[in-house]
């Protein structure tokens, strides 16, 4: 009997795209997919919005965004910038504009020259003829300081003139489409349009970047799968108003990694909803943690570990687990500055006989404890071979001794 033809099932090649500069970052092409972030802070307050610019660039966000929706914003971007690169972080700022931003454009001309990109909305720059003017001032001001813009359809701030005219037309058909589809078709016609008049007006088509954000998983995978196939310039996926926490986590996720399979997307973001004081670099780390789950890319060492069950002694085994990733948080600013690649390390903590010994040998290097009912031993699997069996009230110390010891071996210059 012949055997079962596994699908290969591993990431599709990258959707070709043309590769725009944003500062020091190629976006598209066969460039890595970048990680994006944004303030929550009042950008008038530049000393607050530098701080949390240096925060997400340190958490690993490779372009931060931040609003300029003021005078009083504007005319404070110039000092942020200064702050930002004063401490040493080069990580591109973008400014995202909505309404006026033709306007602080123009006025503020510091603005304009320090900012590395501009975000505009082309459901909220104007109605009619205005709607070009104010466009065309966003693009001319983009040419002239070389910047890249971001056009970003929104289905929150979609151009009602364009969903109204295709609303009408598909009355008009003899099969009606649903309204779901017009909105979604409308949002990538926003989107091709926009571009088009953005070429019209100047801008280089290697200095833009197209994104159109939905808040339904489903909606996200259908409109840019579209937009995919009808464009090659960079795109910038995210699913807007992801909400809080855990279903905020999942929905990006889930959305994130259908397009990314498909190998669409150029840039990302995770939109949480923070919790009160909560931690504003989390959507980065779960970006980065999307790409790495599905092997694009490499940020930290893995620690792969069990949920417990009736055989795990299960406060020793969640204590390790801690432990293990907390020794490996630790470490790591040191790991990377001394030993390349130490990104892709990845580690088992098994709480018991049972697949432990399996999963641990699959990892890099792995511990698997005892459980219930077993002798009080936890063998230690070093690059898929038994490496040694540690015992006693020091195997936490141990093995973060023999984890030191692996990763001075295999990465060091």
């Amino acid at each position: 009997m012949p055997l079962i033809q596994i699908e290969d099932t591993r990431r599709h090649e990258r959707r070709r795209s043309i590769v725009c500069h944003v500062g020091n970052v190629p976006v598209g092409g066969a460039h890595p997919v970048v990680v994006q972030s944004m303030t929550n802070t009042d950008t008038a307050d530049a000393t607050a919005t530098a701080a949390q610019v240096v925060l997400l660039a340190q958490a690993g966000s490779e372009l931060v965004r931040v609003t300029v929706n003021t005078r009083e914003a504007a005319a404070a971007v110039p000092e942020m910038v200064r702050r930002v690169r004063d401490q040493g972080v080069v990580a591109p700022i973008v400014g995202d504009f909505h309404y006026n931003g033709h306007t602080l454009l123009t006025e503020y001309p510091e603005c304009a020259r320090l900012l590395d990109k501009y975000r505009i909305n082309p459901g909220n720059v104007g109605v009619g003829e205005k709607h070009d003017d104010n466009f065309r001032r966003m693009i001319e001001v983009a040419l002239a300081n070389a910047k890249p813009v971001r056009i970003g359809v929104n289905w929150g701030s979609l151009d009602r003139a364009l969903l109204t005219s295709l609303m009408d037309e598909n009355a008009r058909r003899a099969e009606p489409l649903s309204d779901r589809e017009v909105v979604l078709e409308a949002m990538r016609e926003s989107a091709l349009r926009s571009a088009d008049l953005a070429e019209l007006f100047g801008q280089p088509r290697d200095a833009i970047i197209l994104s159109a954000k939905v808040s339904d998983v489903r909606d996200l995978v259908q409109v840019y799968r579209g937009l995919a196939a009808s464009c090659d310039y960079p795109l910038h996926l995210g699913l807007t108003e992801a909400g809080l926490s855990t279903k905020g986590i999942v929905a990006t996720a889930a959305a994130l990694s259908v397009l990314l399979f498909d190998g669409i997307g150029d840039t990302i973001r995770t939109s949480l909803t923070p919790a009160p004081g909560g931690d504003r670099a989390e959507e980065v780390r779960v970006c980065q943690q999307v790409l790495q789950s599905l092997g694009i890319r490499h940020f930290t060492p893995q620690v792969t570990s069990c949920p417990g069950c009736g055989r795990t002694t299960s406060t020793f085994f969640q204590e390790l687990a801690a432990r293990v990733t907390g020794h490996i948080t630790t470490r790591l600013a040191e790991w990377r500055e001394r030993f390349p690649g130490v990104e892709q390390l990845n580690v088992a903590v098994m709480g018991c006989v049972v697949n432990g010994p399996g999963e641990s040998k699959h990892a890099d290097i792995g511990i698997s404890l005892p459980g219930t009912g077993e002798d009080p031993r936890a063998p230690v699997y070093v690059d898929g071979r038994l490496a040694v069996t540690l015992k006693g009230d020091a195997i936490a110390e141990d093995f973060a001794k023999l984890l030191d010891e692996y990763v001075e071996r295999r990465f060091k210059r």
